[in-house]
């Protein structure tokens, strides 16, 4: 890259927090993220195993940041002072049996979590596409699964322990503070380090996914809803260079669901073998398909614990409109399919069910979210984005709050009704900021 061009592309991330700032690759700190995108500005990371030990360092420190499992793409845990994770926090601290709910340290991965749950009976309403994220980290950032009836994996919170600026403890729970936790749940790092979290839990249940091959376009356009609601999880896969939907996975929820175990689904034909969703890929990585019955934490992610997800090295993109704007929002993205192609691994389709959670990008609307795993090529990217955005602007997109986007501060406010409410009640609990970083002061408080 040319030293101009370089200058010119740092310029535009300190506009858009995406990477960290140029003067911190200089110094090279060791610490990225999962897929090795971003470098954090600081190298400074404090592992407290306990709320005093988070406590204390909170009343140290005058900025602080949390760091979750360093599965974001852009700066949102990013600090140029200090992080705090709380990965050594990763116990389960009660299993209520009558109240149908488990709290856990916030620091726990699902893939830890889950085993656990099946084992006394229990289960999550769904899971990610991959199991290794924090519970804490992904709700905060409104991470989710598929389903046109499952929320977000933040819509299960029911409680949450906060220790917020002053370094005190605040407990809210949905049947004492429920407007207050909808505030807090998706908080996006701003209100304070999440310490422990309460899940709603159900019995535990068994899944088989089976995959469908090379889906005609015009059937999911003229079919959309039949399909995306033919599994208890649904997710679709194309690389926007033919006229067909490249796989079709469908996660049936054994007892309840009607497997789909023909030979044909709306034109696509049942794959032989087990596949990855980059078609390229060895399946190795992913979880069990062909229709083989299985716990629900081995189906509904798409990939195993243990084993490096999706591609390893890449950038992620994803955009949630609709539900009723699903086709449109498809139509026009597929316009863009030969520029998009060259720089693409795979984008993925789904679907996610409403919530109340303010910041949540699915607040009061079911929604659909067109997913881009992107090769990692940051400067092609950046340029394919705006792009993106412009397509989906008539649909009122809204960005993943952990992934690359390059809306302006003014649009993105805009597609958020409370955003108002929420910034008085970070300012309530933050009230010098301690918790805000670039990323908070560009995307939340910036007026470009």
């Amino acid at each position: 890259m040319k030293r101009k061009t370089f200058i010119q592309l740092s310029t535009t991330l300190m506009a858009t927090p995406l990477l960290s700032p140029l003067s911190t690759w200089a110094q090279q700190p060791r610490l990225k993220n999962w897929a090795g995108n971003l470098t954090y500005s600081t190298d400074n990371v404090q592992y407290p195993k306990s709320v005093e030990e988070v406590q204390q360092l909170v009343k140290k420190h005058n900025k602080l940041k949390a760091l979750g499992t360093r599965h974001c793409f852009n700066t949102i845990a990013d600090s140029k002072d200090d992080l705090v994770s709380t990965k050594e926090m990763n116990k389960v601290v009660a299993l209520d049996t009558k109240a149908h709910t488990v709290t856990v340290e916030g620091g726990i991965k699902y893939g830890e979590l889950a085993p656990y749950l099946h084992q006394h009976g229990f289960a999550l309403h769904n899971l990610a596409s991959l199991p290794h994220i924090s519970v804490a980290g992904s709700c905060t950032t409104a991470t989710h699964g598929s389903g046109v009836k499952n929320g977000n994996l933040a819509s299960a919170v029911t409680a949450l322990e906060i220790v917020i600026a002053d370094g005190s403890v605040v407990h809210l729970s949905k049947t004492e503070d429920a407007e207050k936790l909808n505030a807090a749940v998706v908080g996006l790092g701003a209100i304070g380090i999440i310490t422990k979290v309460t899940l709603q839990i159900e019995p535990t249940y068994m899944v088989a996914q089976r995959v469908f091959l090379k889906m005609p376009m015009d059937q999911l356009k003229q079919h959309f809803e039949k399909i995306v609601s033919a599994g208890y999880s649904v997710s679709l896969f194309t690389d926007w260079q033919s006229d067909s939907i490249n796989e079709v996975w469908i996660k049936s929820k054994i007892g309840t669901d009607k497997e789909q175990n023909q030979p044909e689904f709306y034109g696509a034909k049942a794959a032989t073998k087990n596949l990855h969703p980059i078609f390229e890929h060895p399946a190795e990585s992913c979880t069990y398909q062909m229709g083989v019955p299985g716990p629900w934490y081995k189906r509904l992610p798409h990939f195993k614990m243990g084993f490096t997800p999706s591609s390893g090295k890449e950038l992620q993109t994803e955009y949630f409109v609709p539900f009723h704007h699903a086709v449109e929002a498809i139509t026009a993205v597929s316009r863009l399919g030969k520029l998009i192609g060259p720089h693409l691994f795979i984008t993925e389709i789904r679907t996610i069910a409403a919530d109340n959670l303010w910041m949540s990008p699915c607040h009061n609307q079911n929604s659909v979210t067109i997913h881009f795993t992107w090769k990692p090529e940051t400067e092609a990217v950046l340029k394919l984005l705006p792009l993106i955005e412009k397509e989906l602007s008539p649909y009122n997109a809204r960005p993943h709050w952990g992934k690359v986007f390059t809306l302006s501060p003014k649009v993105l406010q805009s597609r958020y009704e409370k955003l108002g409410e929420f910034k008085k009640m970070v300012a309530a609990y933050d009230p010098h900021g301690k918790f805000r970083n670039e990323f908070l002061e560009h995307n939340i408080y910036g007026d470009v």
